[in-house]
């Protein structure tokens, strides 16, 4: 069985780079200057395309022109599987634009490779069977749990309602925390510290990606508007008691009308 990654970006070469040790496997990307991890084996497009098992390892906003470029030419028993972070949009692309008989199944690894640098034990991934017949997504399931991966079952639409909240407020909020130029500090809190850690998983991704979670999962205007919300009404609460207390009254005021010790 051949596998192959289509795309070998951040993420598709993280992932092409995890497959391959468990078995050669092949790597395709339109950008000349992409490097193939170890294992994998830089081939043209046409070579990928032949492959029994090919990976979508593609921008979200990709997908439709990647799909309408390459459906005719897959064989008619390829398994194509998308890595995509929302699964609605690219599931509903790939069973309009594949032909009936190639074979589908979604997945999203949640996670890359900043926090799974360390390894991908116990990481989760996000499993979808589409178009697959029961034996098959039987074996990659055991697959990609035999990768130390906690997999997970859901319908695409699951999946998105979930992930909008799980992956796109920590996304949100990265992009947040980085504009505020948060810095390393020797008298940094362990929840400081975890905040630069959101950074660091969300913002070495590329800008694209922030975009196309918030714009290809229906359900990421609601977890914006949710927040928005939380946001506003945390200012108005903190203003309100802050423009409602004395200068000279508070804590200490308190402190003074207890007996001590």
């Amino acid at each position: 069985m051949d596998i192959g990654v289509y795309g070998l970006g951040r993420f598709g070469a993280f992932w092409a780079g995890l497959l391959a040790k468990e078995q050669p496997v092949m790597g395709y990307s339109r950008t000349p200057s992409r490097q193939a991890p170890e294992g994998v084996r830089r081939v043209d497009e046409d070579e990928v395309l032949r492959c029994d098992v090919l990976f979508l390892a593609v921008a979200i906003s990709s997908m439709e022109e990647v799909l309408e470029r390459i459906g005719a030419r897959l064989r008619p028993t390829t398994l194509v599987l998308d890595t995509c972070s929302v699964k609605v949009y690219p599931v509903k692309l790939m069973e309009r634009l594949l032909p009936p008989e190639v074979r589908i199944i979604g997945t999203h690894p949640m996670f890359g490779p900043d926090s799974g640098r360390n390894g991908v034990s116990g990481l989760p991934l996000v499993y979808c069977p589409v178009r697959v017949d029961e034996e098959t997504g039987a074996a990659w399931k055991r697959r990609f749990e035999a990768m130390g991966l906690a997999v997970t079952e859901l319908s695409p639409d699951e999946h998105d309602r979930e992930a909008a909240y799980t992956q796109g407020v920590a996304h949100f909020v990265g992009r947040v925390l980085e504009d505020l130029r948060l810095k390393p500090s020797a008298i940094a809190t362990v929840g400081y510290a975890k905040l630069l850690e959101i950074i660091e998983q969300t913002c070495n991704d590329p800008w694209q990606l922030f975009l196309d979670l918030q714009r290809y999962n229906p359900y990421t205007a609601d977890m914006r508007a949710s927040l928005y919300a939380s946001l506003a009404k945390i200012k108005e609460q903190l203003e309100t008691t802050l423009d409602g207390t004395r200068l000279d009254s508070g804590p200490l005021d308190t402190l003074r009308g207890r007996s001590i010790g």
